[in-house]
């Protein structure tokens, strides 16, 4: 039997692919008005097509690849899938409603920017969602602001650096899921090593936010859309502060570097425990909360399209975008089209420093090409990997990257799916929010800084360093 001789990859040949999933974006969404799901797998037919004819693999050689990848990301796939679970029980057990209850008893005219952040931080944190927390108390302190006189892309910016922060600390979150199974890291690890990162990121926009907000200290705060959630959250849950304890116990899972999926199931189970306790729910109500989620139905908007949501089903949709981009990654991947691509970025990047630039670079040009942070996830993701290693970097240093620019980076784009969503849901343009979203500003340029300067740059054990050499 003759082997068919295979070709390296060239730039030419990775470029096919790329070009093809961007325009292919591009039309699908921004003027189709589809999902990225399947463009995304249409783009993987594309990369497998230059492959097989341009390259010399087998279709099975890709399949192997596609395999092989997603088997790196099951425990994410898992993770996200329990993540459903624990939001339909933290809302029907009343953590959630609990949370933005007394995050809401924050606001004043004085630190009004100052609470609006650290109230959609703590939304975020708890949801996992930094759509959820825009489109539910995004809205009302969009109104709040304006009625202070400020400047509405200065609320915004505040709303939105609230919100992706915690969509980025939250275990909750698929993106903060998806980075360390795309680097090779673990979620607890990943979020401890981006608060290294994030903390400090949070504490300046805070300041600036604390400065900006000190010439409202003495205008009227208005508070009726605020009132509102209160009495609704009062009226239709047993708001305790006993309910803070589901959370500090995921707190205490990070600190104490518990294994993720059994501590998460925990946390459902928690929360289905403190359903029954507290607010006295029927297990056939728990159980449905945990497959189906938690719809609410108190009469006010603004409450119900905030705790309608969670389950099992709910993260079917996130699941199947990821095992899409996993397909195209293991393409791109096995085939060396990615590692072209790397190769040609790192010509310049010979220190961990400019190899952390070039790695930033790469996936802001992603969600400026592409117009999805999944995708400036999974791609720089494995692009990238084998090459920390090579530099004796550990992964969780790569996994922080992805989310220091993924993430935070992916509202700030206009046509990015991120950045369409908070622009139509807050009323405000991205452009005119993007000068005051402190936090997803600050948060990259912290992360060259630490490469540049070795802080906090965790190096592989000298084994470990040793073997990917």
């Amino acid at each position: 039997m003759v082997t068919k001789m295979k070709k390296q990859a060239t730039l030419g040949h990775a470029l096919i692919p790329m070009l093809f999933i961007i325009a292919a974006l591009i039309f699908t969404m921004q003027f189709w008005g589809g999902d990225p799901h399947i463009p995304i797998l249409m783009a993987a037919v594309v990369a497998a097509i230059v492959s097989v004819f341009g390259l010399g693999y087998t279709w099975k050689e890709l399949e192997d690849g596609i395999i092989d990848t997603i088997k790196m990301s099951m425990q994410a796939l898992l993770i996200v899938m329990i993540i459903g679970m624990i939001i339909g029980t933290w809302i029907l057990g009343g953590i959630v409603p609990t949370m933005i209850y007394y995050g809401l008893k924050l606001l004043s005219p004085s630190i009004f920017l100052v609470a609006t952040v650290l109230l959609c931080s703590v939304v975020s944190l708890a949801t996992g969602s930094s759509w959820t927390t825009a489109g539910t108390v995004g809205i009302a302190l969009v109104g709040v602001g304006i009625g202070l006189g400020m400047n509405p892309g200065l609320v915004a910016g505040a709303i939105v650096s609230g919100a992706y922060f915690g969509d980025k600390m939250s275990p909750l979150s698929d993106t903060t899921n998806l980075a360390p199974a795309m680097a090779g890291s673990t979620l607890f690890e990943h979020i401890r090593h981006m608060t290294y990162t994030t903390g400090p990121s949070l504490i300046i926009s805070l300041i600036i936010y604390g400065i900006i907000g000190m010439k409202f200290a003495n205008n009227d705060l208005d508070t009726s859309a605020i009132n509102e959630i209160l009495t609704g959250m009062e009226a239709n849950f047993n708001i305790s502060l006993v309910l803070f304890v589901a959370p500090l116990l995921v707190i205490l899972m990070v600190i104490f570097k518990a294994p993720a999926i059994p501590g998460l199931m925990g946390g459902a189970l928690l929360g289905a425990l403190f359903a029954f306790i507290f607010q006295g729910a029927d297990m056939s109500s728990i159980i449905e909360a945990m497959h189906y989620g938690y719809t609410s139905e108190t009469g006010i908007t603004v409450i119900d399209d905030l705790l309608s949501r969670g389950g099992l089903d709910s993260m079917m949709w996130t699941l199947s975008l990821i095992l899409c981009a996993m397909s195209f990654g293991g393409v791109m991947e096995k085939s060396g089209m990615l590692e072209a691509i790397a190769r040609s970025i790192l010509k310049l990047a010979h220190g961990t420093g400019s190899l952390v630039l070039a790695t930033i670079i790469t996936i802001i040009g992603m969600n400026l090409m592409a117009g999805d942070q999944y995708l400036s996830i999974v791609i720089p993701g494995r692009m990238y990997k084998q090459i920390y290693q090579e530099r004796g970097l550990h992964p969780k240093n790569l996994s922080r990257v992805l989310e220091d620019a993924g993430t935070l980076t992916s509202p700030l784009v206009p046509w990015n799916t991120c950045g369409i969503f908070m622009a139509g849901t807050l009323g405000v343009a991205t452009l005119a929010y993007l000068p005051y979203a402190y936090l997803n500003l600050i948060n990259p340029l912290v992360s060259i800084f630490y490469g540049f300067t070795g802080i906090t740059m965790e190096k592989l054990p000298e084994a470990e360093a040793a073997a990917a050499a």
